[in-house]
């Protein structure tokens, strides 16, 4: 198991694979939102209607009833939008992940526990230090350590070591959330090691560039320019965890790509940079006729990725688009959307 991620390696002519399922589900059963009968209760002041703030409640459902779903793909989906946004409130669902059937749900689970530093389930992240699954383990040690346990950094940034493929490249990912520069020549020693996979190296080249080393600035260069299109928008990414302003002139050059997705990639990495630059390559999704002429598999990864997209930027141009979204066939493409209502009312 690796990060879930919305790329997946490589296809020979060219596009970009993104890791969402077609599957579509029953419309969201109504929810009540933590706060909203205090609110009319209270009466106190409402979102005004047609507000990002009023489309709030709808991405709770939506989030929520994702957390519920058979699908692991859809629940760890959903974590990645609470643990991303920072949903608190949302937190005790999370928590009864902790014990989920599913390894990525359990390991996302794990670190959402530790990115919102949710104390209140410290002693189920104890019980799984001793998991028999060495990914738990670590993401369990992740988490102590956001925790404020110091010492179980050591458990993940050894676990970089491993024959294991899959640990190896959690253990790439974590060291990189984990901000300890120290970590940085055990990142390298991974990337450059013979017997690291795809997944190891890309887990380690991001992670170097979490951790704001700029050598890796020229190993980035290299992957913008790939042939395949999922390789590039890696490139993109890398450079977007990178930051520096070298990493945003270089994914100015990429909103031009000819692949949309890696377009929308660059946009979607420019906007966490505080730059909207990429606004139009959002809106030429709704301007033009991008979608309608593609397959439903690659019409949904575009409605992904631009939602996620929209989350970063955030203009009121773009996020006019994000009822529409909500209400998409898609389960995927309605939690990117939520993400981006959490996102973008965060922000306001």
């Amino acid at each position: 198991m690796r990060k879930p991620s919305n790329v997946t390696k490589i296809k020979t002519d060219g596009t970009v694979r993104i890791l969402v399922s077609c599957v579509v589900f029953a419309t969201a059963l109504a929810v009540l939102v933590p706060g909203c009968e205090e609110a009319l209760q209270t009466g106190a002041r409402q979102p005004k209607a047609g507000s990002i703030e009023s489309l709030v409640p709808k991405a709770n459902q939506i989030i929520l009833q994702a957390l519920a779903d058979v699908n692991p793909q859809v629940r760890s989906n959903a974590i990645e939008v609470i643990a991303s946004t920072k949903q608190i409130k949302l937190m005790p669902k999370v928590q009864k992940l902790l014990q989920d059937q599913a390894v990525p749900v359990k390991f996302l689970a794990i670190l959402a526990v530790g990115d919102l530093k949710y104390s209140l389930a410290k002693d189920e992240i104890i019980g799984l230090l001793k998991d028999e699954n060495e990914n738990i383990r670590i993401a369990a040690a992740y988490s102590m350590y956001r925790l404020g346990q110091k010492e179980y950094l050591n458990i993940f940034r050894n676990a970089i070591a491993s024959d294991d493929q899959t640990v190896r490249a959690n253990a790439a990912f974590l060291l990189g959330k984990s901000g300890d520069k120290g970590a940085l020549q055990f990142l390298w020693w991974a990337m450059r090691h013979k017997n690291s996979d795809d997944k190891v190296v890309f887990n380690a080249t991001e992670s170097i560039a979490m951790l704001g080393d700029e050598q890796i600035l020229e190993r980035a260069w290299a992957m913008l320019i790939k042939v395949y299109a999922d390789e590039r928008v890696m490139g993109v990414r890398t450079m977007g965890a990178l930051g520096t302003e070298q990493a945003k002139n270089a994914l100015i050059t990429m909103l031009d790509d000819s692949v949309p997705e890696v377009r929308l990639a660059a946009a979607e990495q420019l906007g966490k940079l505080g730059d909207s630059t990429g606004e139009e390559v959002v809106q030429e999704v709704f301007k033009t006729n991008l979608i309608p002429g593609i397959d439903p598999q690659g019409q949904e990864r575009i409605k992904v990725l631009t939602a996620l997209a929209i989350s970063e930027i955030g203009t009121d141009k773009l996020t006019g688009h994000l009822p529409k979204l909500l209400e998409d066939e898609s389960k995927f493409v309605r939690i990117a959307a939520a993400k981006a209502i959490f996102q973008c009312a965060k922000n306001k």
